[in-house]
């Protein structure tokens, strides 16, 4: 039995997007990274750490799971889990004030 062309095109398709996101992804955490690094340095957004330092204590019982960043808004999102439940802290990158909370 012959494989027909069409069929190996679509094959060949399907296993070439698998591959394409792995080889992207460290150009755009580097992306990421250059972007928080710079809005650091112009005083746009605290240091995750300094964000991290001041809303991990006020979750007593959850996991930190980590962080993300809206460079755009200047909000970092942190997230954990308590009780197999999620919980999204929304803090102001500027201030560092909870600005947002989801779950409990």
């Amino acid at each position: 039995m012959q494989f027909p062309m069409f069929m190996f095109a679509l094959l060949a398709l399907s296993l070439s997007s698998s591959v394409i996101p792995a080889v992207d992804e460290p150009c755009l955490q580097r992306r990421d990274q250059d972007r928080a690094f710079e809005a650091r340095k112009q005083g746009r957004i605290l240091p995750l750490p300094e964000i991290e330092r001041r809303v991990i204590p006020t979750m007593a019982g959850a996991q930190y799971l980590g962080p993300e960043v809206d460079f755009d808004s200047g909000v970092y999102t942190l997230k954990f889990l308590r009780n197999g439940t999620v919980i999204w802290v929304r803090v102001d990158g500027r201030s560092g004030q909870i600005i947002g909370r989801t779950g409990n």
